[in-house]
């Protein structure tokens, strides 16, 4: 079936996503109440602790050869299987709220004690210390495999879960300040723990200037450990993970190619001896300014928080998946992460690979603006300090594994690459409504899609009728179909390029 994008689908869909949400329900969190597979249009409120934990020395893992081949995309899965084994572990024996892991990161909630923020908070820096003594343990000298090198941000306060949207997950979303904050602090290469001076000041920890610069000190975290008395300790941590891997012992990882389009990838069947691995490209959007509209309305108006991010995130999965047959991945918070390919499952067509992604970007952000039409004709307000909510789109092409890790019956997708690494980055130097393109995928572009961006790599205001219409002009593959009702301006004849598989339609 071609791919295609319209202007009258995509309202449609948006309107339907309002429907299903029209009069959503918030719940308090309550004791020993279940935040596995929450209904769209139910949210609960959360007061708990929220653990960011960061690999920091992924990276580094991903570039230790000059090469990114088969051997160090095995090297890194292995590093990434033995760490979430042992982090599971350690959730599971401690009670806590596994919400993602998305690759290198850890989103973790704690909820108990429930009556005492200061003990929650004392009790998610001993697990946090607890985490970083155990995978200071689970390297690998015989395969050359590091132990993982990990950063901790923590922060406490009220947070809205809702259901995270990924078919077959059972993972929440948590909405709000301290998930946040948390996950900044979490960020950068200094090892540590890194609490907040709201959780600080809770926990009645040292104030300190910093908060992203000062770790706690050994004298707060030993206090903490006292108080959280977990019950476990990183020496039982690290026997039962032995235990568990003479069970069931790490397999080689095969890869294979998935024919394209991704959106056909079998994700529930991947395991180490079967991954998939091939050029393609990787895919970031992020809704920018949705945690300072979400602690705007989290008090006030938490309606109009669950019903703004189900349609939003709806209708960018639906952009990416039934629109473009891409692959999603996963939803990190309010990012979407997703792949794209087009040739075979042993050779990628990177010119076209690129052309095609960037008509997504520009379709994503088209139906990003048309979202915000239909939320504000609805009566919603999404003003924030006289902005609004916007799109930050990065992408960048290379060689990407893709498969589920951790322990026995809770396999957790993943994707591993340079390019995963530079599509964020690539977002992240993004503000609303801009894309950017990385490196490696400006390279292999042809010049009708180098010319939609500026020295920076950057391009504002991309929208798919324009960016289609710009690229045919130029006789780019990606847009030599366009339907006659498609673009009404566009001098362009249908019958020049059926052989392409995608075709795209602007009306």
């Amino acid at each position: 079936m071609a791919n295609s994008w319209t202007k009258t689908k995509a309202k449609e869909r948006i309107e339907k996503s309002l429907t299903d949400v029209q009069s959503p329900t918030i719940k308090d969190y309550v004791r020993d109440t279940s935040l596995d597979n929450i209904p769209n249009g139910v949210a609960y409120k959360v007061d708990g602790v929220h653990l960011y934990v960061d690999i920091v020395n992924m990276a580094a893992l991903l570039a230790g050869t000059d090469k990114e081949g088969e051997t160090i995309h095995q090297r890194v899965l292995r590093f990434m299987e033995l760490h979430y084994r042992a982090v599971a572990r350690i959730l599971n024996e401690c009670d806590v709220v596994r919400v993602d892991f998305a690759n290198q990161r850890l989103h973790a909630v704690v909820t108990k004690p429930y009556d005492d923020e200061a003990k929650r908070i004392k009790r998610a820096v001993a697990i946090a210390q607890l985490i970083q003594d155990v995978v200071a343990q689970t390297g690998d000298s015989d395969d050359n495999i590091p132990d993982a090198q990990v950063r901790v941000g923590i922060d406490s306060g009220v947070a809205l879960a809702v259901n995270n949207g990924r078919r077959g997950a059972r993972e929440p979303l948590f909405l709000g300040v301290p998930a946040n904050v948390a996950a900044k602090h979490a960020a950068g290469t200094k090892l540590g723990i890194f609490v907040t001076a709201n959780a600080r000041a809770a926990a009645g920890f040292a104030k300190v200037d910093d908060t992203k610069a000062t770790a706690l000190s050994a004298v707060d975290i030993a206090a903490a450990q006292e108080s959280a008395q977990l019950g476990t300790d990183a020496s039982a941590i690290v026997e039962k993970w032995r235990d568990d891997l003479k069970k069931n012992p790490l397999g080689r990882f095969e890869f294979s190619g998935q024919t394209p389009p991704l959106a056909n990838m079998p994700i529930d069947e991947l395991s180490p001896s079967n991954c998939k691995r091939q050029d393609l490209t990787v895919l970031f959007a992020d809704i920018d300014r949705f945690s300072a509209f979400v602690a705007d309305r989290i008090a006030a108006a938490p309606k109009d928080v669950v019903q703004v991010l189900h349609v939003l995130r709806s209708e960018l999965d639906a952009v990416l998946r039934l629109d473009f047959q891409g692959f999603k991945l996963r939803f990190i918070g309010d990012c979407i992460l997703g792949l794209s390919c087009d040739g075979t499952a042993q050779t990628t067509d990177a010119p076209l690979t690129v052309a095609n992604v960037t008509i997504i970007a520009a379709a994503l952000h088209s139906s990003f603006e048309m979202c915000l039409e239909v939320l504000e004709a609805k009566g919603i307000d999404l003003d924030i300090d006289d902005t609004t909510l916007g799109l930050a789109v990065g992408f960048e092409l290379g060689p990407v594994a893709t498969t589920r890790l951790g322990l026995k019956g809770d396999l957790i997708p993943c994707s591993v690459g340079r390019s995963v690494v530079g599509a964020e980055a690539e977002q992240n130097r993004c503000a609303s409504d801009v894309t950017a393109i990385g490196p490696q995928a400006f390279a292999a572009a042809s010049d009708a899609v180098k010319g939609l961006f500026d020295a920076s790599r950057k391009a504002k205001s991309l929208r798919y009728a324009d960016v289609v219409e710009a690229l045919a002009e130029r006789d780019e593959r990606a847009a030599k179909v366009v339907f006659a009702p498609a673009l009404a301006r566009s001098p362009l004849q249908t019958a020049a390029a059926q052989s392409s598989p995608r075709s795209y339609c602007g009306s």
